[in-house]
């Protein structure tokens, strides 16, 4: 029980949004006025921790030119 495909299904699916979002951060980022070394702290940030990242990064960081 809970090895089934409909039983990891939801972690999975926890995990592909997740990815998209840490994804999005990354490139808001990359595309900030920011300084270099900033924008090096928070990418490393949101790749070694990516929810705790993306949640500081949402309430923090720099985003990305419009």
């Amino acid at each position: 029980m809970g090895n089934g495909f409909l039983g990891g299904a939801p972690m999975g699916i926890g995990g592909l949004i997740l990815l998209a979002l840490d994804i999005w951060a990354i490139i808001s980022v990359v595309n900030s006025g920011a300084s270099t070394g900033g924008k090096v702290l928070w990418v490393l940030l949101i790749l070694f921790l990516p929810l705790l990242g993306f949640i500081l990064w949402l309430l923090f960081g720099p985003r990305g030119r419009v």
